[in-house]
């Protein structure tokens, strides 16, 4: 069984962004729109689990989409300022739910569990039992990953996956989980970067009611959550050096201890981690525990970038096309000559995310049947830098502003997913949200 989809109606771009992010460490597959006009545009191609929307969402209200769904797909409405009558008369139209906002990721979690028919207790999707994993590639190197993750696939060793953003480190961890014999249970996924230091532990380890202000209730962390399955700790290097110490206790114990809890919980977990950092410099900055790197990497995996497998360039293209079409209702052919060329050329910093949204974006421009070099670029790429030569756009533009220009067009690139956008820019979330606050305060 596939993860269930859920398609979120969200004008206010905060809370779209935080809900989408919230979601998908959760293992849902969220697809997140900004009106209800776009919404039915989604329906019409794509089916979905479930479908949370704004009731003031511009185009179509949520309230028009209960009514239009009349009960064949679950729908969770949310206001920010809706009366108790017009609550109870959303609920009569057929929605599954109804939210007031501000609302918290604990609250969220457990309707989207219960709309879905999901465990209360752990607010985690159903495990799948079929891979939804598809690893596409010619290149020598990436085969030879493919060969490591066979013969390992059923042991516990710990895995350690390293390569720059977009380069598909969380599609090997999936493939590890579901070539296992653990791929009926859960794989979880936890972006250490995307947490606060101080609520990362509690979402790791979990809590007792009462533990500290605001634990109002037990909450099972993710270890207890992947309690025989997989459990993928994305961006490790970035986990502050105090935690560290506790989760080498984990992975030597198997049992965590809640925060608050007075005895520990045995937990069987396959652990997978990720890191597009230089884990060796890490550790000789100080900020990576070398006995930790050890335990993690008992089988190291390094994804090449794609600027190394120019094989899969044209390969990749062309599965993205035929996603893409399916998804869009587009009939796009091919590449021709002159694209493929083009697409060949560039050095695709970001990877096969970079090259995914580039053909997205293309078979959406594209006017015949063949995508051409104009429909790959809104703007033409700047070229290549020639040995030698100043690659300095101009001597007018600052670091600063250069950095910032930078950060806005991949977050523009990702429709403001800030986790996607950090990883195409090669730095941490949370160095990403320190930077637009910078700009912010300047503004």
């Amino acid at each position: 069984m596939e993860k269930d989809s859920i398609l979120l109606v969200e004008h206010e771009y905060q809370d779209r962004l935080a809900w989408s992010d919230f979601l998908e460490n959760r293992g849902y597959d969220i697809q997140a729109v900004g009106d209800g006009a776009l919404a039915l545009e989604r329906l019409k191609s794509n089916e979905y689990n479930l479908i949370i929307a704004n009731d003031q969402a511009p185009g179509l209200s949520g309230a028009d989409i209960v009514r239009k769904m009349d009960g064949k797909i679950p729908v969770i409405l949310v206001s920010s300022n809706a009366s108790v009558d017009q609550a109870v008369e959303a609920m009569k139209s057929g929605a599954r739910d109804f939210l007031l906002k501000p609302v918290s990721a604990q609250i969220l979690g457990a309707v989207v569990g219960r709309a879905l028919g999901v465990s209360k207790s752990n607010g985690t999707p159903k495990a799948a039992g079929k891979s939804p994993v598809k690893i596409i590639t010619q290149d020598d190197r990436m085969k030879r990953c493919l060969e490591v993750v066979d013969s390992v696939a059923d042991s516990k060793a710990a895995v350690l996956i390293s390569g720059e953003s977009g380069t598909g480190k969380e599609l090997f961890a999936r493939q590890i989980h579901y070539s296992s014999s653990r791929k009926d249970k859960n794989f979880v996924a936890v972006n250490v970067a995307a947490l606060p230091e101080t609520l990362l532990e509690s979402e790791l380890f979990g809590h007792e009611k009462g533990a500290f202000t605001g634990a109002i209730n037990r909450k099972i962390g993710k270890f207890e959550l992947a309690s025989g399955g997989t459990l993928l700790l994305d961006e490790i290097t970035e986990m502050d050096i105090g935690l560290q110490a506790k989760l080498l206790r984990v992975l030597q114990e198997s049992e965590v201890d809640r925060v608050g809890g007075t005895a520990p919980v045995n937990v069987d977990v396959r652990v997978v981690a990720t890191t597009n950092r230089d884990v060796e410099q890490a550790i000789a900055d100080g900020k990576f525990r070398s006995d930790l790197y050890y335990r993690l990497a008992v089988i190291p995996l390094k994804l090449p970038p794609l600027r190394e497998r120019s094989s899969d360039v044209i390969l990749l293209a062309e599965h993205f096309i035929r996603k893409y079409n399916a998804r869009d209702g587009k009939n796009v052919k091919g590449l021709t000559k002159n694209a493929q060329n083009t697409l060949l050329n560039l050095d695709w910093p970001g990877n096969v995310r970079e090259l995914e949204n580039t053909i997205e974006r293309a078979v959406l421009l594209c006017k015949g049947d063949q995508i051409d070099h104009n429909d790959l670029f809104m703007e033409p790429p700047p070229p290549k830098a020639l040995p030698g030569q100043d690659s300095i756009p101009s001597v007018s533009t600052t670091l600063r502003e250069m950095e910032e220009q930078m950060i806005y067009q991949a977050l523009d690139q990702t429709e403001g997913n800030r986790t996607h956008a950090a990883q195409i820019l090669g730095i941490s979330v949370r160095t990403l949200r320190n930077k637009l606050n910078e700009y912010q305060a300047k503004a």
